[in-house]
């Protein structure tokens, strides 16, 4: 990524948001990655857990949002990893199979927050907004 794509435009910030996104659904993942990059962020995608994981390898992210539920590995499984590589890169968790148990789970191993898919974008962003400002 060139520093021209990292900067941001949006005044009183001095660059994007990096936000790894990890989800097994592509139209939902693209759909959301360009909607989230309209609002400044700066939007890596991965299709399962293990394309994650090796991104944040390599990389590193001020964000991530994570699928509860998806085919290689289940989003806990993906969760436990990262809060291993990454241990203060606040995660929330997205779901469609929406549970009281998932988002305990959830929430016990790390994630900062739990949302059900479809979920409203504000409050997707609000949240993710307000996990990089606690992060810091």
């Amino acid at each position: 990524m060139s520093s021209a794509e990292y900067l941001s435009s949006e005044p009183g910030r001095d660059r994007q948001t990096k936000l790894l996104l990890v989800d097994d659904e592509e139209e939902y993942v693209a759909v959301l990655a360009k909607r989230l990059s309209k609002r400044n962020f700066f939007v890596k995608t991965a299709l399962s857990g293990t394309e994650a994981i090796r991104i944040l390898r390599n990389e590193s992210f001020d964000i991530a949002v994570l699928d509860f539920k998806m085919e290689n590995m289940d989003g806990i499984e993906v969760l436990k990893i990262f809060k291993e590589m990454q241990p203060k890169m606040p995660v929330i968790i997205v779901t469609g199979h929406g549970s009281e148990t998932a988002a305990r789970e959830g929430k016990e191993y790390g994630a900062f927050d739990y949302l059900v898919k479809p979920c409203d974008l504000s409050e997707l962003v609000a949240r993710m907004r307000d996990a990089c400002t606690k992060r810091l």
